[in-house]
């Protein structure tokens, strides 16, 4: 970075003059003995337009009999220099008085940037001490122009050069003017680890926030140079490190280097593993009376035989001090220590509770939240004004404050109250903006395009409410959705959601039929503990199907007037058996004509029964009431390499509304790292649909799969399928399930970690049975008898006697399986995976989609 300064006008002699040591300056002064008996008053002020002349002789103090003397004379010089108001002071002689001749600084008239793109004026001149209407001072707009290149050095631009021009005008003012070349973006050309024995590059590369320049930079900023997150990375990697058992980890150093071959930076991280230590005992120690240590081991996170985590031991010592405090053991400390088995690579744990000082909060100051409200700040914190200080409470607010995401920073500090056993707390905070507009794209093999646009807000009205609008429209899906958040409902840790939607899904080459539902659905959300969370929900929705007319035209039941009537061929056979192709027969005033196919209106198709009947009932009301028990270890939820996730949920469908059934589902994942930066994954998923009542279960209520169980399979491709083949032979679900899957996740270790690409092999198995809904229909005489109930669909014209005509399907119990190839993306548009997977053992009627893709991206 280099800067200079450019004056236009008469400045430029001002500014040399100004430039004379001031030591030159005060060999002008008068220092004889008549100078000496000088007051204050006698002093005459010359050459001041703005500064009133009291004001320059108040920086004058004479000595105790009210003289000046030739040391005070020296100091009030000294002072008017550093005011820096003046371009120049000359103390003199005349006529027996002493004369202060000044030259102001001129004023500035208006602030100017020229060059800038990256940066807007906005925020360069919030970060400079110069200021329109302010003084000019030259060492001052020095110190604007370095803090201007540090703040492009800050977004990773260190070629960029600040040039302050100044442009004389009337009247003792100027024009300042910053000229900035920013220059090119400086990059990160490679990070390097030396010492890393027991985990790869590739894998310290995940737990970094730096990322190293590739094709795709342009669209975020981690690969820019901030010594600041490079530093943070220094802490990222021990932390990793001390997680996964290794209790001596040191990071030496983080050492960067300019190359000016490559215009950009090289970082190497020095690493000290150190041995990985086990946990070999865990034991529990107190210091105060009457206090059982044991009864707090349930709140330890730390188990014998497992790696050394220093995560866990920091959760278990938060943990344990709450709950001591909850016993009103206020003031009691937890203190972990860990005593090493260097030779069996082991360490033995004691938490020690001690009674720590008596200290109370006296204040909580909140600084820096010019937007969100003190309350919702303050909520945050489950101490107050006059409880004990208790450090780990402080830390949990701490964390709570920073995972709302409303903030840029957030640091909690304190320093001594008004008496000894007083402490006052200062949140200092810094906003960020937490409203999104996004339009995004996708493309699905199920839903085809699709595209949303959406609206959102995490802090709205500055109350901490998450408020949100959608609108999604695809080929095959649309809708509109709204969503409300209250996290803490009548000021308890209780989330609040409420949410109101309309979707449409139309026919396509899955399902022959459409569906619309609106629906408004109220939740409350609560942590009962921090891997384990329950939520309660209530859903009021209507729903209903639509079918083009020439899939629902067949009628078996001539004598039924509320149909219209269009013979079948059952009904052909049955009464007008001489009719052959082509013919026609009337009935009713009405005619129909057989396509010369011999299948009348099956010729054209026609949907199955059960989706027609449900056409013919019009739309359906459910009323439901539902809950879902979450438990999640993930070591990240975005991108996970580690942990276990279960998702257990139940809903129960008769309070009011036209629909009654339970529908239970447990969905588990399990993550594990094998060897070389391969990701074990292992899922299983199951579920099942009850009856309740004697209502009859809908078709629609059914478990639909395809893909989301077993890949290799079409949407709606798997389970209980009408087999009549004159019409859509739709896909009737089942009302239980189960899947498992086999995956493992390998990087590509040939590609630049940055790019984000990563490839799996799998192994899915799965079944879906046992169909419950309507197989009947007395209104359309489509009725299945015991005696014709395994009876096969007609296959030739015309159909022989005794064909049934009500619903036959294939509901065979059998297991599925395929195995496949994926390419996982982590795109800067979004996630986006390829799967390719061919089915090993299928149903006889089971539809098969081998490929399937699936992404999105907000733009």
């Amino acid at each position: 970075m280099k800067f200079g300064m450019r004056v236009r006008g008469g400045m430029l002699a001002a500014l040399i003059m100004f430039a004379v040591p001031v030591v030159a300056e005060l060999a002008t002064v008068a220092v004889s003995s008549p100078a000496a008996a000088q007051t204050v008053a006698s002093i005459q002020v010359e050459g001041n337009r703005r500064v009133e002349a009291d004001t320059i002789r108040s920086y004058f103090k004479p000595g105790p009999n009210g003289a000046l003397d030739a040391a005070a004379i020296d100091d009030g010089l000294k002072a008017l220099i550093e005011t820096g108001l003046f371009q120049d002071v000359k103390i003199n002689r005349a006529g027996g008085h002493l004369v202060v001749s000044v030259v102001e600084n001129p004023v500035i008239n208006r602030i100017a940037f020229e060059g800038n793109k990256k940066i807007k004026d906005e925020q360069l001149s919030a970060e400079i001490q110069s200021k329109p209407r302010g003084t000019f001072s030259r060492p001052m707009v020095q110190s604007d122009a370095l803090r201007i290149a540090e703040i492009y050095r800050r977004s990773g631009r260190y070629d960029v050069h600040v040039t302050p021009e100044i442009i004389e005008q009337p009247n003792n003012r100027v024009d300042l003017v910053f000229t900035i070349e920013e220059g090119p973006k400086t990059g990160v050309k490679s990070i390097e680890f030396v010492g890393n024995n027991y985990y790869s590059s590739y894998r310290l590369k995940d737990v970094i926030k730096t990322h190293e320049t590739n094709l795709l930079s342009f669209l975020g900023n981690g690969d820019v140079y901030d010594p600041d997150r490079v530093e943070a990375d220094r802490d990222l990697i021990r932390r990793f490190y001390l997680k996964h058992g290794f209790a001596d980890v040191q990071v030496v150093a983080a050492l960067t280097e300019y190359d000016p071959e490559r215009k950009g930076f090289l970082v190497t991280f020095k690493i000290e593993e150190g041995q990985q230590y086990r946990v070999a005992s865990v034991k529990f120690e107190s210091g105060i009376a009457n206090f059982d240590p044991n009864t707090l081991s349930s709140f330890s996170y730390v188990s014998v035989g497992s790696l050394y985590n220093a995560e866990a031991v920091e959760k278990s010592v938060e943990s344990m001090q709450i709950e001591a405090s909850r016993r009103g053991y206020a003031f009691a400390v937890v203190r972990p220590r860990g005593d090493r088995n260097f030779d069996n690579h082991t360490v033995s744990i004691v938490f020690s509770i001690e009674e720590g000082p008596r200290t109370y909060i006296e204040r909580i100051n909140i600084r820096g939240n010019t937007r969100t409200r003190d309350y919702v700040i303050r909520r945050e914190f489950d101490i107050s004004e006059g409880d004990a200080y208790n450090r780990a409470l402080v830390d949990r607010a701490e964390r709570r404050l920073k995972n709302l995401d409303f903030f840029k920073s957030v640091k909690i500090t304190t320093e001594p109250g008004s008496s000894s056993d007083r402490v006052i707390l200062n949140v200092d905070l810094e906003e960020k903006s937490t409203g999104d507009f996004s339009v995004s794209g996708g493309y699905s093999t199920t839903d085809g395009a699709l595209g949303e646009v959406s609206i959102s807000e995490r802090n709205f009205l500055g109350r901490g409410l998450f408020a949100k609008a959608s609108l999604t429209y695809g080929q095959y899906a649309r809708g509109v959705s709204l969503s409300f958040v209250e996290p803490y409902l009548l000021d308890y840790r209780i989330a609040l959601g409420l949410d109101a939607y309309y979707r449409e899904q139309l026919p396509n080459s899955y399902i022959a039929y459409g569906t619309k539902t609106v629906g408004f659905s109220p939740r409350l959300g609560l942590q009962l503990r921090e891997d384990l969370s329950l939520q309660l929900r209530y859903s009021l929705y209507q729903q209903s199907i639509s079918l083009p007319y020439y899939l629902d035209n067949c009628n078996n039941n001539p004598n039924n007037a509320s149909l219209a009537f269009n013979p079948s061929p059952a009904w052909v056979q049955a009464n007008a058996p001489g009719v052959g192709p082509g013919g026609s027969v009337t009935s009713g005033g009405q005619t129909a004509t057989d396509s010369g196919l011999g299948l009348w209106c099956y010729s054209d198709g026609e949907a199955s029964l059960p989706v027609r009947k449900e056409l013919a009932g019009g739309s359906s009301l459910t009323s439901a009431l539902g809950y879902t028990l979450d438990y999640n270890t993930l070591d990240n939820n975005k991108n996970p390499t580690d942990g276990l996730l279960i998702d257990f949920k139940q809903d129960f469908a008769g309070v009011g509304g036209d629909v009654t059934y339970l529908k239970s589902q447990i969905d588990g994942k399990y993550y594990t790292p094998l060897v070389a930066d391969i990701v074990g994954l292992i899922h299983l998923q199951a579920g099942m649909l009850n009856k309740v009542g004697n209502n009859e279960l809908r078709m629609l209520d059914h478990f639909q799969m395809g893909p989301n169980l077993v890949r290799g399979f079409a949407p709606n491709g798997i389970g209980p399928r009408d087999i009549n083949p004159y019409g859509t032979m739709d896909a009737i679900g089942g009302t239980k399930y189960w899947g498992a899957s086999f995956e493992l996740q390998m990087p590509f270790w040939f590609l630049p970690k940055e790019v984000g690409l990563k490839g799996a092999v799998y192994a899915d198995a799965g079944g879906l049975f046992d169909y419950q809904g309507p197989t009947t229909w007395a209104a359309t005489g489509e009725i299945t008898t015991p005696a014709n109930s395994n009876c096969i669909r007609p296959t030739v014209n015309p159909p022989s006697p005794g064909t049934c005509t009500g619903l036959v399907y294939d509901n065979s119990n059998v297991v599925r399986s395929s195995v496949g190839i994926g390419l996982i993306w982590q795109s800067p548009f979004g996630p986006l995976r390829f799967d390719y997977a061919v089915p090993l053992t299928k149903g006889a009627y089971d539809r098969v989609q081998e490929f399937k893709f699936g992404g999105g991206t907000s733009f």
